[in-house]
């Protein structure tokens, strides 16, 4: 496998990371199997794009696609919060009306990127080769995202939120509002995920309304290996393996691809 080869999976597992981390709030803390990600990714990307492309600064591109991630998680929960559809079938409607959504968004089904300035731009030609400057911007990010995540998981609040997905019949005895933690974790996680596809957007150059095919699975991928590698005993371990293992997932791929003895 080459060094360009290499970097470049790396750059794929840390855009993947915050999928990672996302997946591990809905699926690990909240015990809520979320597919809307599906969905999400895509969304985030899409935002982003249209709004690079309209003259709209990258970082802020960036938070308005998180939001939008955040909005479709809201609506994923109100369909099992407040119409009382089953988790599983209310992020598969979520998922697919998301598809549509983000076609509208588009206005077609992909815009390239290659011409306009993203987050990465002010960063190349410092020194360094692209394919190096991307993995390491992103590592700062994940890292950024990763303390956030485990802050918020070791708050009162994020008590409540794990208290809801270990026992909810139990945190609602203690006086906690599980509708509450349900909405604030899939808006949350899905916010995460929105990021990843805006930073896909950003560091590859285009966004496509199918590159959320397959996330959900490249996310639980992530989150087992981590858990495999690191344990689950503590959040902040849990959290470092959800990212190491996403990039460990990426080099496994291309481990496979680049080898030549595999066929």
């Amino acid at each position: 496998m080459s060094q360009i080869a290499l970097w470049g999976a790396v750059e794929l597992g840390l855009v993947y990371a915050f999928v990672a981390l996302g997946v591990y709030l809905a699926f690990r803390v909240l015990d809520f199997p979320d597919l809307t990600v599906d969905g999400t990714f895509p969304l985030g990307a899409a935002v982003t794009a249209v709004l690079i492309m309209a003259g709209v600064n990258p970082w802020l591109a960036a938070v308005v696609a998180m939001l939008a991630g955040a909005l479709a998680g809201l609506v994923t929960a109100a369909l099992n919060v407040r119409f009382k559809i089953l988790n599983l079938l209310a992020s598969i409607l979520t998922m697919i009306a998301l598809f549509s959504v983000n076609l509208r968004v588009m206005g077609r089904p992909n815009v390239a990127l290659l011409s306009v300035d993203t987050m990465l731009t002010p960063f190349y030609g410092n020194g360094l080769r692209d394919f190096m400057v991307r993995p390491m911007f992103l590592l700062v990010l994940a890292i950024v995202a990763l303390i956030v995540v485990w802050r918020y998981l070791e708050s009162d609040a994020g008590l409540a939120m794990r208290a809801t997905g270990a026992n909810a019949r139990m945190a609602r005895a203690q006086g906690i509002n599980t509708d509450r933690q349900i909405y604030m974790g899939i808006a949350l996680s899905n916010a995460l995920v929105a990021l990843g596809g805006a930073l896909f957007a950003q560091t590859n150059g285009f966004a496509d309304v199918t590159s959320g095919v397959g996330t959900i699975v490249v996310g639980l991928a992530a989150v087992i290996i981590g858990e495999t590698l690191f344990g689950t005993r503590r959040i902040l371990i849990a959290l470092i393996g959800c990212v190491v293992g996403s990039i460990v997932y990426r080099i496994a791929i291309q481990l496979a691809l680049s080898s030549d003895s595999l066929g």
